[in-house]
């Protein structure tokens, strides 16, 4: 995950006039244009990246949807909260698909999210609280083969793509920490608004080797 920071760019127009237009309304009765700009706002806070597992998203909706982060059968006076809401991959059996409407103890707005996953070169997370396992078991991200194998294996190709491509051998590392820094901002700085897929996890792997 990545921390997303609601607040810094205001809710799309649409929604702030339909909420004003509808006050008993809930999500359920948004149409497609509020859903839309909803889903654009989101994508542009997170930078085109899934909200939990950070796979590369377009925007359209064969492969993002709007997620609320508190489950709406949990907490249903946040359906239109903004603040609540952000874009998540439509990967089956897994982020969205898998969270359902169960609790979610870690977030991506909380800074927790990127320092109690703990991801490694073979494309697996770690849970370092028992809040992050739990939020790993939620959102099915792959701690295990078994349990989501293609989500490992994206990370793992990525992570060594994006090693790769900044002069990194994986399996040797980087003793040169002023490099690394350099590299870890090279990665986590978005080009025209969007980050590299998985880019996040590889900052993760990255951070673990500074001194």
């Amino acid at each position: 995950m990545r921390k997303i920071t609601k607040g810094i760019h205001p809710e799309p127009a649409s929604l702030t006039d339909f909420k004003r237009t509808n006050r008993t309304a809930t999500y359920d009765d948004l149409n497609k244009i509020e859903r839309t700009d909803i889903r654009a706002r989101c994508l542009e806070e997170q930078h085109f990246l899934c909200a939990y597992c950070c796979k590369e998203i377009s925007g359209e909706n064969h492969d993002c949807m709007n997620e609320h982060v508190e489950a709406r059968r949990i907490a249903p006076a946040r359906s239109l909260d903004f603040t609540n809401i952000v874009s998540s991959c439509t990967t089956p059996g897994q982020c969205d698909a898998s969270h359902g409407s169960q609790p979610l103890p870690l977030t991506p707005f909380m800074s927790e999210c990127e320092t109690e996953l703990e991801f490694t070169l073979s494309g697996k997370v770690r849970g370092l609280t028992d809040r992050a396992k739990e939020t790993i078991r939620v959102l099915n991200l792959g701690d295990e083969l078994q349990s989501n194998r293609s989500l490992i294996e994206q990370r793992k190709q990525f992570i060594q793509s994006i090693m790769f491509s900044n002069g990194i051998e994986p399996e040797d590392g980087l003793d040169d920490d002023e490099l690394l820094e350099m590299v870890i901002n090279d990665i986590s700085t978005p080009k025209n608004g969007k980050l590299e897929a998985f880019a996040p996890v590889v900052v993760n792997v990255l951070k673990q080797w500074v001194a």
